[in-house]
């Protein structure tokens, strides 16, 4: 079984490379993340005809998550129990769904924007949500996983230049914290290997032409339960896909699993 996350960036936008990339990966499920495009206009009759059933939480602007699965589709929760909310609104940053022998999340955390800006605040208060939600799963029998954008950076290692980001979000201790937090309520990161260079960064900025120059982050991420992990046999970052025109500014994280 095949499972991988991917912030596409918008899927109307990326929606050819989405589908080739289907075709050509052998992905069972994906969980999509920054759809940006509300449900309606969602591409649904493009995925099924592909072989996917799409599971959305999705509103438009700059957010919105999908499950999509040819495994099975059952069991859809959209939204996180216990949102925080940000300026009064629940943002649809979480989707839920048990895809054949396994079940996943797919989630897309608040930037934070900055240390004092209050959507930071609201990062760290949607970390103790997610936790909270996740806990009964990630203690339990069934293979579980919670992959997507987390917009954290677990390691110092996982940033290009620790140095470039001092007194910036996604590298804080705060934030670090809450996903140790994640990890002791029974998930563990399952660190993919990269198909280039030494370390698995999985978003590189448009600007400055990080990407060439390999000036990443590894922040979109793969938590998963016990049963999960040690059915693992491969995970990587799928390079090549953030590579030409039309790329999102993040990579698909890919993991094989024997369920």
């Amino acid at each position: 079984m095949r499972i991988a996350t991917w912030n596409v960036n918008s899927i109307t936008a990326r929606l050819p490379r989405l589908l080739a990339w289907l075709e050509s990966s052998g992905t069972d499920v994906l969980c999509l993340q920054e759809a940006k495009v509300a449900e309606a206009q969602f591409p649904f009759d493009e995925l099924r005809e592909a072989g996917y059933e799409p599971a959305v939480h999705a509103t438009g602007r700059w957010n919105g998550v999908a499950v999509l699965s040819r495994v099975g589709l059952e069991d859809v929760v959209k939204g996180l129990p216990g949102d925080p909310g940000y300026e009064g609104v629940q943002e649809p940053r979480a989707i839920s769904a048990t895809c054949g022998p396994a079940r996943v999340w797919s989630v897309y955390v608040p930037n934070g924007r900055e240390v004092d800006h209050p959507h930071y605040a609201y990062k760290l208060q949607w970390f103790e949500a997610l936790r909270a939600a996740v806990e009964g799963d990630a203690a339990g029998s069934r293979p579980f996983a919670v992959m997507g954008d987390y917009n954290v950076a677990p390691e110092d290692d996982d940033v290009y230049d620790r140095s470039a980001f001092e007194g910036a979000t996604h590298v804080t201790p705060a934030e670090r914290a809450a996903l140790a937090s994640l990890r002791g309520a029974g998930l563990s990161d399952v660190v993919p290997r990269p198909l280039k260079y030494d370390h698995p960064f999985t978003y590189w900025d448009y600007r400055q032409l990080c990407f060439p120059k390999n000036r990443g982050m590894r922040i979109d991420l793969v938590y998963g339960n016990e049963p999960f992990a040690k059915a693992v046999t491969d995970s990587y970052v799928d390079r090549e896909e953030r590579k030409g025109k039309g790329a999102s500014d993040h990579a698909p994280v890919v993991v094989d699993l024997d369920l």
